[in-house]
């Protein structure tokens, strides 16, 4: 099992909101997180780094996730006191208008793989060299698709593709998505939309078929972003649990 995630500011933007971890706890279990923050003053990074330390310290410091029910409870526990600080820093600093952040999460242990998420970073699952979206984004767009008013394909460029229906710090109260996936995977793969925007699901697929180190993989999917204009900041979780190739 390997690991590695990145984060990079992309071509256009002038500093980076987004923040990602994979963190390991005393009994092997993993946790993935890409947080994609948004606000005033750089007030984003602020947002997602909030994610990324409250939960690296939480998650570090037990020897054990426990059962399934204990795990969900835990991740929604956590998530709630996040969004309090963040409406608290929020309330604190004039100046950060529009603070939140997305989250996209993936808590693997032996009996079990839960994602969970938060606005528009996807999570995936890799199987047979195939990546599956297990999440689902919270934009309008989406819900335009699902209402059938638009097609997947005008979603694409759609002038409001951006707009989030939820966000960690856009109200009082948050929902996390919770979904239970089969852990008899050969990876789990997190991203903000920075990559998703600028590379399909097929592009990101080829990338990790290649006969490279899972570093170089994921930094090969950046670069490829950035050379297609790298419009926003480009952030990458990735858990290798089964290797396809001798590195």
């Amino acid at each position: 099992m390997k690991s590695y995630y990145l984060t990079d500011v992309g071509r256009v933007r002038s500093h980076n909101e987004d923040s990602v971890t994979i963190i390991k706890n005393g009994s092997g279990e993993h946790l993935l997180i890409v947080a994609d923050g948004m606000g005033g003053h750089r007030a984003g990074e602020v947002a997602s780094s909030l994610v990324v330390t409250h939960f690296g310290k939480r998650f570090s410091s037990i020897s054990s996730i426990g059962s399934k029910l204990d795990a969900v409870n835990w991740l929604n526990d956590n998530v709630n006191e996040i969004n309090e600080a963040i409406l608290e820093y929020a309330k604190n600093h004039f100046d950060s208008t529009g603070l939140g952040t997305t989250l996209v999460l993936a808590l693997l242990t032996d009996k079990f793989l839960i994602f969970g998420n938060i606005g528009d970073s996807s999570g995936f699952v890799l199987k047979n060299n195939k990546l599956h979206k297990v999440t689902k984004d919270h934009t309008l767009v989406n819900l335009l698709v699902e209402a059938g008013d638009i097609t997947e394909e005008e979603a694409k460029n759609h002038p409001q593709r951006n707009v989030l229906m939820k966000a960690l710090g856009a109200s009082e109260n948050v929902d996390m998505d919770i979904f239970e996936v089969e852990s008899d995977v050969d990876g789990i793969f997190l991203c903000s939309d920075g990559l998703t925007n600028m590379l399909t699901t097929e592009q990101i697929e080829k990338v990790l078929e290649e006969d490279l180190t899972i570093e170089e993989r994921v930094k090969k999917l950046i670069r490829k972003c950035n050379a297609r204009g790298g419009t926003d900041n480009i952030s990458i979780a990735y858990l290798e649990i089964k290797s396809g190739c001798e590195q």
